[in-house]
């Protein structure tokens, strides 16, 4: 199958390139910026993108790569790509009299493969405390911004620069640019696609586990089911699953769970309640990282032990996904770190299992495609992300059960009002949080001292940025007053709308 290399100088849009380019139906992968060249010398790779980075390349611990790479295959550099590039070939880089972030209008110089399709001024999106000030004698250049080249190419090999980041969706003609270089320039066949993932992952995971027994943790979330089915189409009853209930998911999630995987697709599953132990364990606990720890290491513990009583179990399935492999191996490790993930953390390196991943090589959308061909209700695979720890950081402050069941009832009827309304599935992510404070109200003749709920919901591509919301004002009215006078212990209802940036999706 052929493949696009992104090599990884620690931007944070990688996987949307990755995406992007899985877009068109080609296979790609990110690697760190240092991988051997001779992985880059497989026949199977058919270009080779270097992307941004925070990195000045006049910096003595900058990222360096060898300059036979850009002999080996075509080459599109993206904003640190581009100065790399430019740097080794002659031209030089400076630092920005100003940090240029956000949009600018692209102007096309000169005609090229690259830029078909192109207009002649269009949108792009610019993220850059450096830019090229003089370009390498070797390149053309093909188009400009106010303040810098934005579009260059060798002149002899297939090498081409981008100031800007085509693969955000600001950049108005990005895909179209991305498009150029991956079917155009590199000629790359796109025989990607999920049907014929699914076939081959089946195989794979038959001639891997052979007559051994499988267990997996099953959550209800879209990534840990898919997982479990893919692995149940593959060896059937080999497959064990454990489904531990917490306590901290969503109203009647884990009779919806056992009544899916376990009635209609007839899989193994046993349900552990472990409610007390993580309510007992969450007492007087208020800071989000604790939590997520407790959260954590209480889930470990109680998988440990259910472990324990499977001694045929040789393997373990779990639902991991592409994003979380490209952060485990970025050469730099992630970014800055807001907070811990959202999934449960691993598991003990005493447990010794081989590891079963078959969505490994997928990105969230890719596993929701598989999850509808694997004949999942739509409605379970097209739900909103929802955090491994649970309700644990949408109560905020201290968790309790009372709050919890309040939490757990106001949420059901924000998702559900959206599902009604038509609303749901033009939503990125919709949740209730329940605040640490009380608020006087009125309902009859009667004062009341209760929570106050926030309703928030937001619109994202890649949840990398995301923007609030807006739905309609009537729709908020009708969520509100039935929350109030529906759940006890709720008296008022706000609405978030914070954008992110400055703001996360979560409130913890």
């Amino acid at each position: 199958m052929d493949k696009i290399v992104i090599l990884d100088f620690g931007s944070q849009y990688n996987q949307l390139i990755a995406r992007r380019v899985r877009e068109l139906g080609v296979y790609s992968e990110v690697v760190p910026f240092n991988v051997d060249l001779e992985e880059l010398k497989k026949d199977d790779v058919k270009g080779i993108i270097l992307s941004g980075g925070p990195n000045s390349v006049y910096d003595e611990d900058s990222p360096k790569i060898d300059k036979e790479l850009f002999s080996l295959k075509p080459v599109l550099g993206i904003c640190y790509g581009m100065q790399i590039t430019q740097s080794m070939f002659g031209g030089k880089v400076s630092p920005s009299e100003k940090r240029e972030y956000g949009k600018s209008q692209l102007r096309v110089l000169k005609e090229n493969e690259i830029l078909k399709d192109v207009k002649d001024e269009s949108t792009v999106w610019m993220s850059h405390g450096d830019h090229v000030d003089q370009l390498s004698p070797e390149f053309d250049l093909l188009g400009d911004t106010d303040s810098c080249f934005a579009v260059a190419k060798h002149k002899e090999l297939p090498i081409y620069n981008l100031q800007f980041h085509p693969e955000v969706t600001h950049s108005e003609y990005g895909s179209q640019i991305i498009k150029n270089f991956v079917l155009g320039v590199c000629n790359a066949s796109q025989d990607w696609n999920m049907g014929n993932y699914i076939e081959k992952t089946v195989e794979q995971i038959r001639e891997q586990v052979q007559d051994k027994q499988v267990i997996l943790g099953l959550s209800g979330g879209v990534d840990s089911s898919v997982a479990a089915v893919l692995v149940h189409k593959a060896i059937g009853d080999q497959l064990t699953c454990i489904f531990v209930d917490t306590g901290l998911m969503r109203k009647d999630e884990g009779k919806k769970v056992m009544d899916l995987y376990g009635e209609h697709f007839h899989m193994n599953i046993k349900r552990v309640d472990a409610v007390d132990l993580f309510l007992d364990n969450l007492k007087g606990v208020t800071e989000p990282e604790a939590k997520r720890k407790i959260i954590g290491r209480d889930f470990i513990e109680v998988f440990n032990a259910e472990k324990a009583k499977m001694k045929d179990a040789e393997f373990l399935a779990q639902g991991t996904i592409y994003p979380d492999v490209i952060e485990s191996t970025s050469i730099k490790g992630p970014s800055s770190t807001i907070k811990s993930h959202h999934n449960v953390g691993g598991l003990p390196e005493e447990m010794q299992f081989e590891l079963v991943e078959p969505l490994r090589e997928l990105f969230k959308d890719e596993v929701r495609q598989v999850g509808i061909e694997l004949g999942i209700p739509e409605h379970m695979v097209m739900r909103h992300p929802f955090p491994g720890p649970g309700l644990g950081i949408r109560v905020i402050e201290e968790v309790t059960k009372d709050k919890v069941k309040i939490l757990q009832e106001a949420d059901d009827i924000f998702i559900n009002a959206l599902m009604e309304e038509g609303l749901y599935d033009q939503t990125s992510q919709a949740f209730v949080t329940l605040l640490p404070c009380k608020t006087v109200g009125v309902m009859g003749d009667n004062r009341t001292y209760e929570y106050v709920a926030a309703i928030r919901s937001v619109n994202t591509s890649d949840f990398m940025t995301a923007h609030f919301s807006r739905l309609p004002f009537d729709f908020l009215d009708s969520v509100a007053t039935k929350i109030i006078n529906e759940v006890r212990g709720i008296n008022r209802v706000v609405y978030d709308i914070t954008s992110k940036p400055p703001g996360t999706i979560e409130w913890e």
